[in-house]
């Protein structure tokens, strides 16, 4: 049987200093049918420019026995990171997707790895792996595991638990998806900022199964001007714990939650907001 279509796609803005490391790990992935989509959110360095040579780079090398579509695109005016993430996944032509932002990395197996799985069960939405952080100069500084079960699982179990531990569902790159679940519930939602993965995966999770795979087949990049990097450092912390509250308070029909457990859950969002802060003056260089 002919192989499924994957679609990666990396939405950036500002990348040029790590784009090229990042689309070399895709390009690299054991799995041959795939396509890699790189849209420029309007980028004031010259990002456009970097994976523009690393596509001529791949091909060139590739001759005409390239495996791997490269499609590049630029936006005409930015779209903000929950617009340029949407403008992606419509962009795909596969039948899994995967996100990754500029600066993360993916194991070699990964894809192959996350393929089997969806093929071996229909009934799965999302296929999750373990991550790997490293710094800005890719040394290793910790592991994030995904929810404690292995295999197929409830993804309402796997949000419950979630919502009074850790995010265990963001980080796209740890996400492969079935288009047809994308279809059916749609993208990112624009209401978010620091946490629009977390609820983009939370509502595919609400919706479906998952599979877990426990070993760390991706790498997050945590940079001090990140994201994550601002609500770990507490520059945005506060923002980040207004945005948890809302997502519980979305959430909450569909998981059954009661107002006292809405507030269990913010206060241990805080309390794991603090100790990432530590984890980041401690290992961040």
């Amino acid at each position: 049987m002919r192989q499924p279509l994957v679609s990666i796609c990396i939405p950036t803005y500002n990348s040029a200093d790590t784009i090229a490391e990042t689309m070399r790990s895709v390009l690299a992935q054991t799995y041959p049918r795939m396509e890699l989509i790189v849209v420029d959110d309007g980028s004031s360095d010259d990002t456009f420019q970097v994976i523009s040579a690393e596509k001529a780079r791949y091909e060139k090398e590739a001759g005409g026995d390239a495996k791997k579509e490269i499609r590049l695109y630029q936006n005409e005016s930015n779209l903000g990171m929950a617009g340029n993430w949407n403008r992606c996944l419509e962009l795909c032509a596969g039948t899994y997707m995967k996100l990754l932002c500029a600066d993360d990395l993916l194991e070699p197996e990964l894809t192959a790895r996350e393929v089997e799985m969806m093929e071996r069960h229909p009934e799965v939405d999302l296929v999750q792996s373990d991550t790997k952080f490293i710094d800005v100069s890719g040394r290793i500084t910790g592991y994030y595991r995904r929810y404690y079960r292995s295999g197929v699982v409830e993804g309402k179990k796997a949000c419950r638990f979630s919502l009074f531990t850790r995010d265990y569902l963001g980080a796209p790159l740890a996400n492969l998806i079935r288009r047809s679940a994308y279809e059916r519930l749609g993208g990112f939602d624009p209401a978010f900022v620091y946490i629009v993965d977390y609820d983009f995966f939370m509502k595919l999770c609400c919706r479906g199964k998952v599979y877990i795979i426990h070993e760390p087949l991706n790498a997050f990049r945590i940079r001090k001007d990140s994201n994550t990097g601002q609500v770990m450092n507490g520059d945005k912390g506060e923002q980040y714990i207004e945005e948890h509250r809302r997502l519980v308070e979305k959430y909450a029909k569909k998981l059954k939650l009661s107002r006292p457990e809405i507030a269990l859950s913010v206060q241990i969002r805080k309390l794991m907001s603090f100790l990432g802060g530590i984890y980041l003056k401690l290992f961040l260089r």
